[in-house]
């Protein structure tokens, strides 16, 4: 683990400025980069520590607030700890900037997003690593079949939904996609049934997509977050080593 500097950047998309975090490691050398998309709560510290994280493994890594459209980061109030449980209300508040994320708007801040890293000194030529968490799993997906020639590897953690009866479905554009997969699903998880995990897996194998997924058994849905309650931390070193050696097989030239 290395040292790393991290500050706040604009990124100009075509609808305005996504304010983001980049972390990368304090060593003057450029590095692969790597696009962290959030989960439905926000960008917030939780969030930047796991940027950090990944950046002190020698990667250049861009967090952006995907609620740009409704304001700088943090786009709502939270607490230090969220427990949806006893605060209904966050996802009453998120729910409707989850939905406005359309293929369409995923395209464009996408396209904006790859084009900063590509960019950027401190990111080294070649193509880049996706994560998501939750519904950045979902996007994840999408932007890796949107644009192929610029990803080279794509994991997802607790992600949802992959799999719906809507044309737009993930699990129907992975036909484009030439980066390795990596999805980690959670063991108790209503967005990501069983059945939906099997029809994701079916949909990757007919399109010839290099994957794993897994179900980490006993984990919840938001395992990941750990300024959360669902949050585990086994299971979340998981996500980071398995993390790791995807972005160390596909982005190290």
């Amino acid at each position: 683990m290395t040292a790393t500097y991290a500050m706040s950047v604009d990124v100009q998309t075509p609808d305005g400025v996504a304010d983001a975090y980049v972390t990368y490691p304090d060593d003057g050398a450029a590095h692969p980069g790597v696009l962290v998309i959030q989960d439905g709560f926000g960008l917030r510290p939780s969030l930047r520590s796991l940027a950090d994280r990944i950046a002190a493994h020698g990667y250049t890594v861009l967090l952006p607030n995907a609620y740009y459209r409704h304001g700088r980061a943090p786009v709502i109030e939270l607490p230090d700890f969220i427990d949806p449980a006893q605060r209904p209300e966050i996802f009453q508040q998120v729910f409707p900037m989850i939905r406005e994320l359309t293929p369409q708007l995923l395209r464009s801040d996408a396209a904006a997003y790859l084009a900063w890293l590509a960019a950027s000194p401190q990111v080294a030529e070649g193509q880049v690593g996706l994560t998501g968490y939750c519904m950045g799993a979902r996007l994840a997906v999408m932007a890796a079949a949107m644009f192929p020639d610029q990803v080279a590897a794509v994991a997802g953690f607790h992600g949802g939904p992959l799999v719906t009866d809507t044309p737009d479905s993930p699990h129907l554009t992975v036909g484009n996609i030439t980066a390795e997969l990596y999805f980690a699903h959670a063991g108790d998880d209503d967005h990501m049934t069983p059945e939906h995990i099997a029809q994701f897996d079916k949909a990757l194998d007919a399109a010839g997509v290099r994957h794993r997924t897994e179900v980490y058994e006993g984990a919840h849905h938001g395992y990941t977050q750990a300024d959360t309650s669902a949050y585990d931390p086994e299971a979340a070193e998981r996500h980071y080593r398995e993390l790791l050696a995807l972005f160390d097989r596909n982005l190290r030239q």
